[in-house]
């Protein structure tokens, strides 16, 4: 796990590698990590994982991430397990704002997770389908609290076991 630490939400459950992947077992309420770079883009940049649920019904990837001098989460698998979204839009998190879509996902099964941040645009990708394209340049972009401890870069769930893997950032030219 070189390069994450846990995130210490209280109540999470343990993190460790196996099979070339972290693993995050279920907790009460949130299991995640947090990047330990320091020198992390916060616009004009593209991040990648892999993720997959492999117990549980709720999000598998609660990826937090920089975005100028805030951050933002896309949530993977919300909201008893089909919400896909950012959070948050003007106050209103990933179940109730403009990017909120469904999305059936299988236990045991890897998605590709993408982000694209500009200073004009959040853009997210699950397996190379678009689910997001916000305009962000008059929008309040935050997280909810319960995200915190996933800043400036970070991946939690709720509730759920899930693996990730192929943790990529690439800056993009200006």
């Amino acid at each position: 796990m070189t390069g994450w630490k846990p995130a210490e939400f209280g109540g999470e459950g343990e993190v460790g590698v196996k099979d070339g992947a972290m693993v995050l077992d279920m907790g009460y309420s949130m299991t995640g990590i947090t990047s330990t770079d320091k020198d992390l883009p916060k616009t004009n940049y593209e991040l990648s994982l892999e993720a997959k649920r492999l117990d549980g019904t709720d999000f598998f990837c609660g990826l937090t991430f920089p975005v100028g001098d805030t951050h933002c989460s896309f949530i993977v698998g919300g909201w008893a397990g089909g919400v896909v979204g950012l959070s948050s839009i003007d106050g209103l998190d990933a179940s109730e704002n403009q990017t909120t879509k469904y999305r059936e996902f299988k236990t045991d099964q890897w998605y590709r997770v993408r982000v694209r941040v500009t200073p004009e645009r959040i853009q997210t990708w699950i397996d190379d389908e678009q689910f997001v394209d916000q305009e962000i340049t008059d929008k309040r972009v935050h997280i909810r609290v319960e995200m915190e401890l996933s800043r400036p870069l970070g991946v939690a769930t709720w509730e759920t076991k899930a693996a990730l893997r192929n943790v990529r950032i690439r800056r993009l030219p200006e």
